[in-house]
């Protein structure tokens, strides 16, 4: 099985006393790493990136040259393989098989393969479990596809983020940009309704709203605003 383990340092007194669960879904560029990120960050809760969990096999699989269309062979190598995500100084990082790997997952290659790796059931499965393992203490923020809908549908509070395609866009070719990867922008389009297309399509888990989530458009929020609107909705769920 996936061996995977989350480290993170929280200041002192930050902690809710609460064991609250949060899940934030949705498209990729719709926000939801960023705020998850914060809100943790600002209420004491432990940060789980899923994504960077199907990056890093996604990574792992280029550079052991196992077939990313082969669900079965991706699960043998994910038995063998040990992915570490955590946080030092408010930075995140995460770790394959003990190489620091955060930047290099967000490369145009791997982000070019990864839903086609993660809509493997035998790949979910593996992941699933481990993600439900990190989060069955409670004092957790999650980000996904499929968080809300299906690794943790007991969530104490769900959101779906979304916004117009072109933003995402532009939000995904500034990143790739400020990491150093020079992409332009029609085959960051591109890559982008693929994404989309294989995520909401795959069988297992697919990408989509569950029934009691919120949903927030962030085409035209701050970040500070959606950060805002989150955690009200968080306080007020869990009093």
């Amino acid at each position: 099985m996936c061996n995977t383990d989350v480290f993170t340092f929280l200041e002192s007194g930050k902690a809710m006393s609460c064991k609250v669960v949060v899940a934030i879904d949705g498209p990729a560029g719709s926000g939801k790493s960023t705020i998850a990120r914060l809100l943790a960050q600002k209420l004491g809760l432990l940060y789980i990136d899923t994504g960077a969990m199907y990056r890093a096999a996604t990574l792992k699989a280029l550079r052991a040259g196992v077939d990313p269309t082969d669900g079965r062979a991706l699960a043998e190598m994910l038995e063998h393989t040990r992915i570490e995500l955590g946080e030092t100084n408010g930075k995140q990082w995460v770790r394959l098989d003990g190489d620091d790997v955060t930047l290099t997952i967000r490369s145009p290659e791997v982000g070019s393969l990864v839903s086609v790796v993660s809509g493997h059931p035998e790949v979910r499965s593996q992941m699933t479990q481990e993600q439900r393992r990190l989060a069955q203490s409670g004092g957790v923020v999650l980000d996904g596809r499929d968080i809300g809908t299906h690794v943790l549908p007991g969530a104490d509070v769900k959101f779906y983020f979304t916004a117009d395609l072109e933003v995402r866009v532009d939000r995904r070719l500034k990143e790739n940009h400020e990491k150093g990867f020079q992409t332009d922008r029609e085959s960051v389009k591109r890559e982008m309704i693929e994404r989309d297309r294989l995520d909401s399509a795959r069988k297992c888990a697919p990408l989509r709203v569950a029934d009691d989530a919120i949903v927030i458009d962030t085409s035209h929020l701050t970040i500070s605003e959606v950060l805002s609107l989150v955690e009200g909705y968080v306080r007020r769920r869990t009093g």
